[in-house]
């Protein structure tokens, strides 16, 4: 698993930053440099798979031409409201198309539900032009203000 191979720093075990990959909704912030070099950063829906970071965006997108060109990316996943916490880290990301809408409609129910709406409808009808994403994070950082931020208040 990645995880257990890739370096942490920050107040959070392994099995702490795992356990919050799997349970936090909340969008996978990516950095990726564009053609010019300049870092750009977009917000994507988000699992964590056996050590990996998994998004989608479509094929036509400016992040998958990026990732493309340079796969090496930043990411942060955290809420942002205060109390500030979360992991942030960086890796190299990988490409491949999304057979079936596989990857999207795991992406859709993590965040939508399952209740068949229009928008979710929508979505998953326009897969074929879907890439997914896999983010092999080779640095985790995590920070955790709660218990500074709460007890001013």
């Amino acid at each position: 698993m990645v995880l257990k191979t890739s370096r942490i720093s920050g107040p959070w075990s392994r099995d702490r930053i795992e356990t919050y990959l799997k349970s936090t909704i909340v969008p996978l912030r990516l950095s990726v440099n564009n053609k010019n070099g300049w870092p750009i950063v977009v917000s994507l829906w988000f699992l964590y798979e056996e050590g990996h970071i998994l998004a989608a965006s479509r094929q036509s997108s400016k992040i998958v031409e990026y990732i493309g060109a340079n796969p090496r990316c930043g990411f942060e996943i955290a809420p942002e409201s205060p109390p500030y916490f979360g992991v942030r880290g960086y890796g190299a990301a990988t490409l491949s198309a999304d057979q079936n809408a596989t990857l999207l409609k795991r992406l859709a129910d993590r965040y939508l539900g399952s209740q068949e709406t229009p928008f979710r409808q929508w979505l998953v009808s326009t897969a074929k032009e879907e890439t997914a994403i896999s983010i092999a994070p080779r640095r985790w950082m995590s920070w955790d203000y709660r218990s500074r931020m709460n007890a001013v208040n």
